[in-house]
């Protein structure tokens, strides 16, 4: 533990942070901006009373889709279809929310499950794309993520568009078919479903199996194959947690306010780069994950408050999530040129 906090200051990570943070000092200074002020502005408008019930509700995403892409990431796998995923799961959870014929509390368990099982299925294409006919996981999740966005737009727009609306989405759904709130605020259950997510993966991460093959084919993928390791049915099998993690956050973002299924409210903000930048950050390490997820959303949500503040766009607190890879990046090729 004490050698633990010894290395802490050294850490990659944290110098990456800390170097982002002066950037942005600089950056603010040089727009007349005060840094204190901006900051301030960031924690308070994230943090404080106003800001913290929009901070869980992003945070629920963010960290969902963090969450989502790490599980492959842990084993050298990134998958870039989270877009696709996640709109699919959150389609399948309208159908499912709209036309099922069961009370409301069965109704949302099931729009759920929908969900879930709709990502996983679609990432798991991506996953024997790879595996049976050879194209790159990068490329096969990026590329079957743009036919599935598409198809829920269409979707959304002509067979279950709202009749009278001029919006591009659906029918609310059914009254009592809606993810129950916490207390007064717009912050709903999904943000225990995915915080107990990030507990099962931590357990499986750290105390099975199945997380010492994921994290020993993630830092060498030519031994964990000599040791035994499937690299087929593991690439399959992580893609599937991936999906289904991802479909289960568009499900939780339909089933939450305005519930609905909207075109483009679950991909305009952004959560699936923002939840891989955030698993890039922290390595793919489960509690690393979860804290570079807090941290992200509250560079993003506190960026408007930056705003009204300083009159500095909250674009910046964009380029410094952008900096911190950046700048992580640079560092472990300096160390490895070193």
């Amino acid at each position: 533990m004490r050698s633990t906090l010894k290395a802490a200051p050294r850490s990659p990570v944290l110098l990456s942070v800390a170097a982002t943070l002066l950037i942005g000092v600089l950056l603010l200074a040089a727009t007349g901006a005060d840094p204190f002020t901006a900051y301030g502005a960031v924690l308070s408008g994230s943090l404080g009373p106003d800001g913290i019930g929009a901070t869980l509700t992003t945070g629920t995403s963010v960290l969902g889709m963090a969450l989502a892409l790490a599980v492959p990431l842990r084993a050298g796998l990134i998958n870039l279809g989270g877009d696709g995923q996640l709109v699919l799961g959150g389609l399948a959870a309208a159908v499912t929310g709209l036309y099922a014929p069961l009370p409301a509390p069965l109704t949302v368990v099931l729009s759920l499950l929908a969900g879930t099982a709709a990502g996983a299925a679609y990432a798991a294409l991506a996953a024997v794309c790879e595996t049976r006919l050879g194209v790159p996981l990068l490329v096969s999740s990026l590329l079957l993520s743009y036919p599935a966005v598409s198809f829920a737009s269409y979707a959304a727009r002509h067979p279950l568009k709202e009749p009278g609306s001029s919006l591009p989405q659906t029918r609310r759904l059914p009254e009592g078919v809606e993810l129950p709130a916490l207390g007064s605020t717009t912050v709903t259950a999904g943000l225990l479903l995915v915080v107990a997510a990030a507990a099962v993966h931590f357990f499986v991460d750290a105390r099975t199996s199945v997380g010492y093959e994921v994290r020993m084919t993630g830092l060498g993928p030519r031994f964990a194959a000599y040791a035994g390791v499937d690299r087929t049915r593991l690439t399959l099998r992580l893609m599937g947690a991936s999906g289904a993690l991802s479909g289960l956050v568009g499900a939780i973002g339909v089933l939450s306010f305005p519930n609905r299924f909207i075109d483009g409210a679950l991909t305009a903000p952004g959560y699936t780069w923002t939840g891989l930048t955030a698993a890039l950050l922290a390595a793919a390490a489960p509690a690393g994950t979860v804290l570079a997820a807090l941290w992200f959303t509250v560079l993003q949500v506190g960026g408007l408050s930056m705003e009204r503040a300083t009159e500095v766009p909250r674009e910046l607190t964009q380029v410094l999530q952008a900096l911190v890879i950046v700048l992580l990046a640079s560092t472990a090729r300096i160390r490895k040129v070193a």
